[in-house]
């Protein structure tokens, strides 16, 4: 049943797409007809919401993977550049929450590792339909270039934090994890959380020792509680691993393989001298940084998926090497 509300769901825009086209074609039709000029205004702004419209419906027929319908989990950890590059981490971090508080979804915090000036790393599960289709393609490094505020004598930095979006996986597709390739780890949870959180070992740490994937959990009171979530997250996790291998090809492998340093951005946000937001794979910038960074990511994410899909998602590393700022 969930499946065919999917279905009709993605059917029926389509359907009322086509009729209101139809109708506004017989509109026309009959103005040119009769040469009424006056219903000009009314047909032009009829069309311009139709193609609006035509483009949203488009970017959901470029979301056909098995796991693009699903929720994600989103990681961001900070990279070169110390207290800035947490900051940064923070920053970047917000912007992903801002962006999925826009469209509806579901937020929920599993876990977060604090630092000087912001977060070392966090963890954040998006929860709302096609929520991996349309992150997936922000995986990768992303590159701040601004003013210090931490700098005493004004200067300019650069950080960098990288973003790591996998996919909520559900029971109808199988991930094998064997007991004997899985380290346990339990151990206290740091910052707040009230005296329980603090004195027993709640917090818990999986290792899957064949591909050294680490997943952690530390949110809930109960180890029971962060253990399902750690594994429902190493889940996730093995599923997108596995699917890489077999596209080793893929130009986001290739990025997540490379340090979270200079000349491996996937985006550069750039504060000073001027303000531009741009990605180095589509091209695609906006001089309305603040936006961006209040979550207005949706022509960069929109971009990526059609870039992805005229390049049958199969772009190598070389195709963009060389194109970076």
């Amino acid at each position: 049943m969930g499946e065919l509300k999917g279905l009709k769901n993605r059917l029926e825009p389509w359907k009322k797409l086509l009729k209101d086209m139809e109708d506004l074609q017989t509109l026309y039709e009959l103005a040119a007809e009769e040469k009424d000029e006056s219903q000009s205004p009314e047909i032009e702004a009829s069309l311009k919401e139709l193609l609006n419209q035509y483009e949203k419906q488009n970017i959901l027929e470029l979301m056909s993977g098995e796991v693009d319908r699903n929720g994600c989990f989103l990681t961001v950890h900070s990279g070169a550049g110390g207290t800035e590059a947490c900051d940064w981490s923070q920053m970047l971090y917000r912007m992903y929450l801002r962006w999925a508080e826009r469209r509806g979804f579901s937020l929920e915090e599993e876990d977060r590792l604090e630092a000087e000036g912001g977060v070392k790393s966090a963890t954040v599960k998006i929860e709302g339909e096609y929520a991996y289709g349309y992150l997936k393609g922000e995986s990768g490094v992303h590159r701040l270039v601004r003013i210090s505020p931490f700098d005493a004598n004004a200067r300019r930095h650069t950080s960098f934090a990288s973003v790591y979006v996998f996919p909520v996986i559900d029971d109808s597709i199988e991930v094998d994890i064997r007991p004997e390739d899985l380290r346990v780890d339990t151990y206290r949870s740091g910052g707040a959380g009230g005296q329980h959180v603090n004195k027993t070992d709640s917090a818990v740490r999986f290792t899957h020792l064949p591909t050294g994937i680490v997943v952690a959990c530390q949110n809930e009171r109960s180890q029971i509680k962060n253990r399902a979530i750690a594994m429902s997250m190493l889940k996730a996790r093995l599923y997108e691993y596995y699917r890489q291998e077999k596209e080793k090809d893929n130009e986001r492998f290739a990025q997540e393989k490379k340090d979270i340093s200079w000349g491996n951005q996937i985006r550069s946000y750039v504060f000073q001298p001027y303000t531009m937001v741009k990605d180095a794979r589509t091209k695609t910038e906006t001089g309305n940084i603040q936006a961006v960074m209040d979550g207005d990511i949706d022509p960069f994410i929109e971009e990526y998926l059609r870039f992805a899909w005229n390049n049958n998602q199969r772009i190598t590393p070389s195709e963009t090497d060389g194109e970076q700022e």
